[in-house]
């Protein structure tokens, strides 16, 4: 992000649009001078868009941002490239997920319209139906053929990453229901300045008496991490991002977040932990050793193979291809690792990450939403204000909180197990298997956990 006050130019190059600009400011002078010696100075919004052969509302939109923003030019910055941002909230999308896997359990016809129409009436969410077919693309849904008809339903990948998942923490899990080893779950989020309640009560004679600035404000973002036993003490981490506008995986960056992650997180959680946090692009950042991608060179490549795989002689082979040596390497690489885990394994630590677009097993989820709430009924639209009430929100979470919220997740998890193998197990039944769904999931879980 890059903060300029007054535009002031002097040693820059100036882009193309600002040289249009100057050239049409000349035309409009040149227009002006051939008019007298007197010309109207009024209406100076309107002075300004016809000489630059603008809009005039483009002008006081400027002028608006301008003056909001403190007389500082804020220049956003460019938009990144991929997927865009998921439209849907997370919540909305763990209840969307639990709507369409309870109609597949009972063997009836779902589909976008449908759904569309039980948003409606269950959250009062009208969400277009372009928009909502995207989404439930984007989260693993695919319209395909059932045991009777076409309906929505999960895809293989997201079942087998969710179950992947549920196994490692299912695992975890000793006989008794405690723990194996100590789990930690942690979390970004971002609060506006401006986050507050949209309704009030009041006078009809007097009006709304809460004069809400226009604009959501200057953003905190907000890093932390719990355990069963409350907030991870001295895991606190709290700035003020450069824009207030965006996602806030875009103000943040793979530095910033294992500058936390390990001075701040690792020194204050149990010995042997699992870590636990979700798919963010910075979670994932590839070790500066591993393997090539597509697009390395032949050479690299050849180095690789020449420090992994030295017996096999490839790398002196001259008359070996690029696109030989990289389907090689594909077949005999091991699976990627990221500088993360290395540095948690390194201090005694493990990472898990959890399914995408699964939030609801994420309990610190639960948490932010307990504090933006509490920031929301008691904002005063000033950033001193928004961190004062942001640190009795943090307190609002307590130990018997956190406790509570785990186990709710606890529930989620059993029943995503149930559910997945009730599913899996009804398929094979229905392929003409001789055994019941009950005998089915006994037999799994015998198999897995014995």
């Amino acid at each position: 992000m890059y903060y300029t006050q007054h535009m002031s130019q002097q040693g820059k190059i100036l882009s193309s649009g600002q040289k249009l600009s100057i050239i049409n400011l000349k035309k409009s002078f040149d227009v002006e001078r051939k008019m007298g010696a007197v010309v109207s100075t009024k209406d100076s919004i309107g002075r300004v868009a016809r000489s630059l052969n603008i809009g005039r509302r483009t002008v006081e939109n400027i002028l608006s941002d301008y003056n909001k923003n403190d007389q500082t030019f804020i220049e956003l910055p460019p938009k990144s490239r991929g997927k865009p941002p998921l439209r849907v909230s997370g919540n909305l999308v763990s209840h969307i997920r639990r709507h369409i896997r309870s109609v597949n359990m009972q063997g009836e016809h779902i589909s976008v319209r449908h759904l569309r129409a039980w948003l409606q009436q269950e959250f009062s969410t009208d969400i277009p139906i372009m928009t909502l077919w995207r989404t439930l693309g984007r989260i693993g849904f695919t319209y395909g053929r059932n045991k009777r008809r076409s309906t929505l339903k999960e895809q293989d990948y997201v079942i087998s990453a969710r179950r992947k998942y549920l196994r490692e923490k299912i695992s975890n899990r000793n006989d008794n229901g405690t723990l194996k080893r100590p789990e930690v779950y942690l979390d970004e989020t971002y609060l506006n300045k401006n986050h507050s309640n949209e309704n009030t009560w009041f006078l009809n004679e007097d009006g709304p008496w809460v004069n809400k600035p226009s604009g959501k404000g200057p953003r905190l973002i907000i890093v932390h991490a719990i355990t069963m036993k409350g907030w991870v003490d001295g895991a606190e981490l709290v700035f003020q991002a450069k824009s207030s506008t965006g996602d806030y995986h875009g103000q943040m960056n793979y530095d910033n977040f294992s500058k936390w992650f390990s001075n701040q997180l690792l020194p204050n959680i149990p010995d042997n932990s699992i870590i636990i946090m979700d798919n963010a692009k910075y979670h994932n950042i590839l070790a500066d050793d591993t393997f090539p991608t597509p697009r390395s060179s032949k050479r690299e490549l050849q180095a690789w193979l020449k420090k992994n795989h030295s017996n096999l002689k490839l790398h002196d082979d001259t008359s070996m291809l690029k696109a030989e040596l990289y389907e090689i390497c594909k077949k005999i690489v091991p699976p990627p690792e990221f500088k993360l885990d290395r540095i948690a394994e390194k201090h005694g630590h493990r990472i898990l990450r959890t399914p995408q677009y699964h939030c609801e097993l994420q309990p610190i989820e639960a948490c932010w939403g307990i504090v933006k709430n509490f920031c929301r009924y008691h904002c005063d639209f000033t950033m001193k204000g928004l961190n004062k009430q942001l640190d009795i929100g943090f307190s609002n979470v307590r130990k018997a909180t956190c406790q509570k919220l785990i186990g709710k997740v606890r529930q989620q998890e059993d029943l995503f197990w149930k559910e997945d193998a009730e599913v899996d197990a009804q398929e094979m039944i229905e392929q003409g298997a001789n055994y019941s769904v009950e005998n089915y999931i006994n037999a799994e879980e015998e198999n897995d956990f014995e």
